[in-house]
């Protein structure tokens, strides 16, 4: 049984978060889609993570395409995307750049957007892609209180805010966010140590880790060798059968509740995220993993 992690005392994600920013890259045909989406819940993968700006803004029409063949699907699972960004492309073709937008009209614009391109009839999470330097948070929150009071989304969060960023937009809102999405692994550190995840801590937070595995960089860059090797050595000691579960189990055991993204369309490199939840680091194992990312002991 999967672990369920508690966002709010009526919404709880699955442990393991499966992300859908490739989506469009595995060339699926829909009946492919649906039998993906079918497998992960059948291993308790229940929460899925999309963006309307992945795929050029296709992807979440082509999840939703997916679900309409099974439309029952939606009650068991949870839907978080987000916006605040305006890509140039087919999209918004006459546009000369991309830049962030988080203005109240354009967050409810791309919710209720999001919305119909998914085929459903609420959101369980929306969170704000990127921090805005031109943002103003009382906008945010007008955005959010709407939304929220018209049913169209559940609850909201952040992805990729700095402490300050957070606590800026929170200070505005009436209800508590309940995630920040930060890029979180093995071999990326400054999240845990620039109080992003102290902060969410703190608050009794969930985060969501996107790219738990450096983007695959983990598996081949020559400067995360000695990672590698000590990855290795403490799989076999833990029974691992690769250093993706073991680089997984490393953000399992922090007690921050972190949920890794698995942003992968094989079922073979999703099932190995799964199997990463039963294994146990001990403490000096988690240590050891953290010395050979930072190439010294602790201080």
């Amino acid at each position: 049984m999967m672990e369920r992690i508690h966002l709010t005392e009526d919404l709880s994600f699955s442990r393991v978060i499966h992300g859908l920013w490739r989506l469009n890259e595995w060339n699926m045909t829909v009946e492919e889609r649906l039998e993906l989406i079918e497998q992960c819940l059948a291993l308790g993968i229940t929460t899925f993570d999309h963006a309307d700006i992945y795929g050029d803004y296709t992807n979440e029409g082509l999840f939703g395409e997916a679900l309409a063949l099974k439309p029952e699907l939606r009650e068991r699972m949870e839907i978080v995307t987000k916006t605040g960004i305006k890509m140039k492309g087919n999209h918004f073709s006459d546009q000369k750049l991309s830049f962030y937008d988080t203005t109240k009209e354009h967050i409810i614009e791309h919710a209720t957007r999001s919305l119909k391109e998914l085929g459903v009839d609420y959101i369980d999470t929306l969170l704000i892609h990127r921090p805005d330097p031109l943002m103003d948070p009382n906008e945010i929150a007008e955005a959010f209180v709407e939304l929220k009071e018209s049913g169209k989304v559940r609850t909201f969060g952040l992805s990729n805010h700095t402490p300050a960023q957070q606590s800026l937009i929170q200070s505005r809102l009436p209800f508590m966010l309940v995630t920040n999405q930060l890029e979180l692994s093995v071999a990326e550190l400054k999240h845990f140590e620039d109080g992003s995840v102290d902060l969410c801590h703190e608050n009794e937070m969930p985060l969501m880790a996107w790219s738990p595995l450096a983007g695959g960089r983990l598996f081949n860059e020559e400067q995360f060798a000695p990672l590698r090797e000590k990855l290795e050595e403490i799989g076999r000691d833990i029974g691992a059968e690769a250093i993706d579960e073991v680089a997984y189990a490393w953000l399992l055991k922090h007690p921050a509740r972190i949920m890794p993204i698995v942003g992968s369309g094989k079922i073979d490199r999703i099932e190995s995220a799964v199997r990463s939840t039963r294994l146990e680091l001990s403490r000096e194992q988690w240590f050891e993993i953290l010395k050979a990312s930072r190439g010294r002991d602790v201080d």
